[in-house]
């Protein structure tokens, strides 16, 4: 990892503590539980990114790292339901539930044919959730069309956890080589970020 790598992920980390404290804060003056999905959310991008920082890119191969990780996209995408469809948030909980379970065991239980099943299945779903929300909510007014940039950033971040995916299988995405992977993976993550905070603070 390089120091630009690092710079990259310490930037991300402060964009992410930001959204913290600006949901914490939207959640004090009108309370949603949309708001405290999304809190988790960052707060374990914050985390992930000073680990990265002390403890390089090798700590992505952690069983630990990648199921912690996966709280990122699945309570976003559970936020994200919840905001905007609330009827259905329990059900997409669950859902999200029985994905972090099954990773959980196929992670730590060296099940690597069932991981290659449910990690990509699952993340999928969050992923989408992330990118098809945004959209369709601008499309129906009920946010400001800079909601869209939360959208982008999902495609963003799921690019990544597609290519990593990938790698992990021993496998390639695209032009996606590890070496282009390693290389673009801090700035993305800090682009991801920065199209988040501008579609939650500036759209919604």
């Amino acid at each position: 990892m390089t120091i630009l790598d690092r710079l990259f992920l310490l930037l991300t980390g402060l964009i992410a503590l930001y959204l913290i404290w600006f949901f914490w804060k939207k959640q004090k003056e009108k309370p949603c539980g949309c708001n405290l999905y999304y809190i988790i959310s960052f707060l374990v991008l914050l985390i992930s990114g000073v680990l990265l920082i002390f403890g390089g890119w090798g700590l992505l191969g952690n069983n630990l790292v990648a199921v912690v990780a996966s709280l990122i996209p699945f309570s976003l995408a559970t936020g994200l339901i919840y905001r905007f469809y609330k009827k259905t948030g329990i059900w997409y909980l669950l859902l999200m539930l029985i994905g972090l379970i099954l990773i959980i065991i196929a992670r730590f239980g060296g099940m690597e044919a069932m991981n290659r099943v449910v990690y990509p299945v699952f993340h999928a779903i969050a992923g989408l959730t992330i990118v098809l929300v945004p959209i369709i909510e601008a499309g129906k007014k009920t946010v400001k069309g800079s909601f869209v940039w939360v959208a982008i950033g999902g495609i963003l971040i799921s690019l990544g956890g597609m290519a990593l995916a990938f790698l992990k299988a021993g496998k390639q995405l695209l032009f996606f080589s590890q070496n282009v992977v390693m290389t673009i993976l801090a700035p993305l993550l800090f682009l991801v970020a920065l199209f988040f905070a501008i579609g939650f603070v500036k759209g919604d």
